[in-house]
């Protein structure tokens, strides 16, 4: 590409000895949405109340215990809605509004305003310190730039008194931390600080927004964990991240600034915010949640929150987002599916809470209200093991696993001939015309079994018991009509039950001679409705191997149908 050199390297953060790659996150950071704010002036079309009243009631249903609801000064509509919240009663005791306020008396009176009532809210200021901002927005030094937040701090204090009742929380934001020189960062935090007073028993909160990301993950975990070490009264300073995803590294930031010290995290469900959108608090939480730790966030339902979000925000979830995107759960790869289906086999004998190991899925999809029936799809990439997985899971026909090459090749086939992915129907119903329904070169047309040794064999699928007590096979004797490329054959013998004799007198027809080399059943459905399927796999003389199915409430019969169903894969 052109133009490289109109850019820069980051640069390095001036620590030695960092500390932060060797932590681990063993706990929750204070949450804290701004879904509200930050998300919804990134919206084409804002939420309006009614939607913004039911935004907050699903964050704070999530258990989001500090909620920024927005700028209240800045229009209308924000004021309006910050008033319902306290007038309605509909802020829990538990969690804190966080409001946005520039430093500037009239809106800082207004925002005070519109907070009576309320039992605590954070109070949020913010002025932008970065060099590019200095020189361009601001045409300010070092020096003025700090004045400009003393002096913000000085309006909040001054208007204090106007939030009586209100247990006020103080945060302020260098915004455009990301690009600030660090030592200028902690520089100008002091002062403010130093302004405010904050006290070990009365925090306030230092935010340090990514506003543009603009460096690796691991240079912005130096510049938190610079700041963190650098700052004075460390215990009366809460540190909290506000991570944007411009070079799409939001989320490995957050986790990382938060090894490096950081207690907070200020982010949006599934991301959205200005530009490529705001740190993905949902994808942060469940990373924790695998790795053992509980986020403090209620995510076990992640569908109908993504559901929640896309209707009130107009926003779509990719279908391959963290956790909630549609095809997250989803392997169309053979290999892949093959591996999940052992996997998921092998789970289903374990205990709830043993260690999920299960090959591809990170998370057991049940922790987070998603179901098994979508983790596996079937398109021309997909293999053996993911057709038998549908037809087990969908439709309780449990193939044998040598017969999962055969049913695989003809699904897949369609697939790459439809050029485009099968549903679990469309795969039931190749299997079925294939193996269930196929009546060429190979179909009876009329079948009577008669019983030699008892009547009571009928009801055991051919075998009795002698006075023993011991199994053995019922002779029976088959006659029936088979149509065997177009010409009508007829035909009878004598076996040990009705799938031997049936077997025997297809040697008197034109029908490949066979062998029987592998049988399989079990039944399928409950009560009444119940039927057997059989699987057989025969040889032919020329060593070709061909597997068939069978399904009938007989077992006897569901065999001679599997027998047919195989002879009916001859090409």
């Amino acid at each position: 590409m052109k133009n490289a050199g109109k850019y820069k390297p980051f640069g390095k953060i001036p620590i030695v000895n960092r500390q932060w790659p060797d932590k681990e996150i063993t706990q929750p950071p204070i949450w804290c949405s701004v879904d509200l704010r930050d998300g919804n002036q990134a919206l084409a079309v804002p939420m309006g109340i009614q939607q913004k009243l039911a935004y907050f009631d699903l964050l704070v249903k999530l258990g989001f215990k500090e909620i920024e609801v927005g700028f209240p000064s800045a229009s209308q509509t924000e004021y309006d809605f910050l008033r319902r919240l306290i007038e309605e009663n509909r802020i829990p005791d538990d969690v804190t509004i966080q409001v946005l306020c520039q430093a500037r008396e009239e809106l800082v009176k207004r925002t005070f305003e519109c907070l009576k009532g309320a039992k605590s809210a954070i109070f949020h200021i913010y002025n932008s310190t970065s060099p590019a901002q200095r020189k361009y927005t601001f045409n300010m030094s070092k020096e003025q730039i700090i004045q400009v937040a003393i002096d913000g701090i000085r309006c909040v204090k001054k208007c204090l008194p106007l939030a009586e009742g209100t247990n006020i929380r103080l945060q302020y934001s260098p915004e455009s931390f990301s690009n600030t020189e660090i030592e200028f960062a902690v520089e100008i935090c002091e002062a403010v600080k130093k302004e405010w007073g904050p006290t070990p028993e009365n925090k306030m909160i230092m935010n340090l927004p990514t506003t543009v990301e603009c460096s690796s993950c691991n240079k912005h975990a130096d510049q938190i964990e610079y700041f963190c070490t650098h700052i004075t009264d460390r215990d009366s300073i809460i540190v909290s991240l506000h991570n944007h995803n411009d070079r799409g590294e939001g989320v490995a930031s957050c986790q990382l600034a938060l090894q490096a010290g950081a207690d907070r995290v200020e982010g949006t469900l599934f991301g959205n915010g200005e530009r490529t959108g705001n740190l993905d608090i949902v994808t942060v939480a469940l990373n924790m949640f695998t790795q053992g730790v509980d986020p403090g966030l209620d995510f076990s339902d992640i569908s109908s929150v993504a559901e929640t979000y896309m209707k009130l925000t107009g926003m779509p979830i990719h279908p391959r987002h963290p956790y909630a995107g549609e095809l997250v759960f989803t392997a169309f790869s053979g290999s892949h599916q093959d591996a999940i289906r052992k996997g998921m086999a092998a789970r289903a004998t374990m205990a709830e809470d043993d260690i999920w190991d299960v090959p591809y899925i990170p998370i057991d999809p049940h922790d987070i209200g998603r179901e098994y029936e979508e983790i596996i799809r079937i398109n021309s990439q997909s293999g053996k093991g993911g057709s038998a997985w549908i037809l087990e899971q969908d439709y309780g026909i449990f193939l044998p696993k040598a017969m999962h090459p055969d049913v695989g090749q003809i699904i897949t086939a369609t697939a790459d001939t439809l050029q485009r992915e099968v549903t679990p129907e469309e795969i039931y119903d190749i299997f079925k015309k294939q193996w269930l329904e196929k009546k060429s070169p190979l179909k009876i047309v009329d079948l009577a079994e008669t019983h030699l040794d008892s009547s009571s064999a009928i009801a055991n699928g051919g075998t009795i018991e002698n006075a023993n007590g011991k199994e053995h096979h019922a002779q029976v004797m088959c006659r029936a009509s088979v149509e065997w490329r177009g010409e009508v054959h007829s035909m009878g013998a004598k076996g040990n039950g009705p799938l031997d004799a049936f077997v025997a007198a297809l040697a008197s027809t034109p029908v490949p001679k066979f062998s029987i080399s592998a049988f399989h059943e079990h039944s399928i459905g409950t009560g009444s409705d119940t039927d057997a399927m059989a699987y057989i796999q025969i040889t032919l003389e020329d060593g070709k191997k061909l597997w068939g199915c069978g399904r009938s409430s007989n077992i006897g019969r569901a065999g001679i149908k599997a027998v047919v169903s195989a002879i009916n894969q001859i090409a």
